[in-house]
């Protein structure tokens, strides 16, 4: 059964400091968490192409909030990377720093009759001040060091229609999930997602205009009586997620998403 804190499902999140400037009495903690993280990548065998290590270790640490970089000094750097805002928050520059394949069942589980191998690939993004951001196809599916909440754990019974691809006629408009997060103790609500297709809109990406397909996924949490809704801005000719506005679970701010060089 799901449980949550009323008074702390209704306190209010303060979104301006996320992911906000490094200072220096975090310094410290950032080099052991970075230095964590690249060994992490080492063992995993993470398969981004970076052409040193530490180059990325120091380019998330010394990164910069409310920052805006010129399309060739992203296209320059040999890492994927995107912008992350929450809400009216600064803008914060973020580089992956792991790519991996999630243990089958631990985000989708599928039922017996229509098992697969299929394993979705998640994304692990740093930012300067520690966070952590996790996407899978687009969507964020985890957090961590966010100062007004994290979204601990997601899982579904079937496939995200984003992962299938919603530019695709044939792709369920409709879709399920489980989610934690925290503050508080909300485990296992159930979200029930309904996907609408806005048409084509026009989107700037590294200062150039970019024509994408805008989806918006009404979501419903019947055991709060909430609802609220996601944004997505999809290529038209491979589903991906191009930008994203997200609210990433029930009393918590949206994060708004730009990718800016995507992983390969």
């Amino acid at each position: 059964m799901p449980q949550h804190t009323q008074s702390q499902f209704h306190s209010s999140f303060n979104s301006r400091g996320a992911l906000s400037s490094l200072t220096t009495r975090h310094l410290s903690g950032s080099l052991k968490y970075f230095t964590a993280i690249c060994l992490l990548s080492l063992l995993a065998g993470c398969s981004q192409k970076f052409s040193d290590v530490n180059d990325t270790v120091k380019l998330a640490i010394l990164g910069e909030s409310d920052i805006q970089k010129s399309s060739e000094d992203i296209l320059a750097l040999p890492y994927a990377s995107m912008y992350a805002q929450i809400e009216d928050g600064p803008q914060a520059f973020m580089v992956l720093a792991l790519a991996e394949n999630e243990p089958l069942f631990s985000h989708t589980v599928q039922p017996s009759s229509t098992l697969h191998t299929d394993q979705p690939l998640r994304l692990k993004w740093l930012s300067s001040d520690k966070g952590m951001l996790a996407t899978e196809n687009g969507r964020l599916v985890k957090t961590l060091n966010l100062p007004f909440g994290n979204l601990l754990y997601s899982q579904s019974v079937s496939s995200d229609p984003l992962m299938i691809g919603l530019h695709k006629a044939s792709t369920p408009l409709q879709w399920q999930r489980k989610i934690d997060w925290q503050p508080g103790y909300h485990f296992g609500y159930k979200l029930n997602s309904h996907f609408q297709n806005e048409g084509q809109a026009t989107i700037e990406i590294n200062g150039q205009p970019v024509t994408a397909l805008h989806f918006s996924e009404h979501v419903s949490v019947d055991a709060l009586k909430v609802s609220y809704t996601n944004n997505f801005w999809i290529d038209p000719n491979t589903g991906a997620v191009l930008k994203s506005k997200q609210k990433i679970a029930p009393g918590l701010p949206f994060i708004e998403l730009t990718l800016l060089k995507p992983y390969s």
